[in-house]
């Protein structure tokens, strides 16, 4: 696994206080962006909260949307709550730090953990500038710029033909 160097590690000690390991067996993780109008985007968190759920050993993860969608962050923390869990960590789906991680998610968290007899919760960092990041980057624009090929990814498979608007290119 590459780490990140701002990671806290297991017995790291951080500002004078230790971090203790995390407990997976405790722990509850709710996933959350934007939210959106189009059914598909919000279908698309779901397919990977299933996909972290698979690769995971978090107690529950549970997706939310900020707005426009369900679920909020509040049903988020009610559904970890009925797994027992002693601590909930709100994961962003969000590349780079701003307004929303900075001001409304954890606005919204600490209003689902007051809902819920004020759970333990944190937010972690969003994605972030991570040598993992490059590798997916480089694999969609990868496949993608197979589109001639007829090649289409789970994101354009309902296109014509992908995102490809250059006649030189598609024809």
């Amino acid at each position: 696994m590459v780490k990140d160097d701002r990671m806290v590690q297991e017995d790291q000690v951080v500002k004078g206080v230790r971090v203790p390991e995390l407990n997976y067996q405790e722990t509850g993780v709710v996933i959350i962006d934007h939210g959106s109008v189009k059914q598909e985007s919000n279908q698309r968190l779901l397919e990977l909260v299933e996909l972290f759920r698979q690769k995971t050993h978090y107690k529950t993860v549970q997706p939310a949307h900020m707005e426009l969608a369900a679920p909020s962050m509040a049903d988020a923390f009610q559904e970890c709550v009925k797994h027992d869990v002693k601590l909930i960590v709100v994961s962003p789906f969000f590349l780079l730090p701003g307004k929303h991680w900075q001001q409304d998610i954890p606005r919204l968290a600490k209003e689902a953990s007051m809902a819920c007899d004020d759970i333990p919760y944190l937010v972690a960092a969003p994605m972030g500038v991570h040598e993992l990041l490059v590798d997916v980057m480089n694999s969609r624009i990868e496949f993608c710029a197979s589109a001639r090929a007829g090649n289409l990814c789970n994101c354009c498979s309902e296109q014509v033909n992908c995102r490809t608007h250059s006649p030189e290119f598609t024809g």
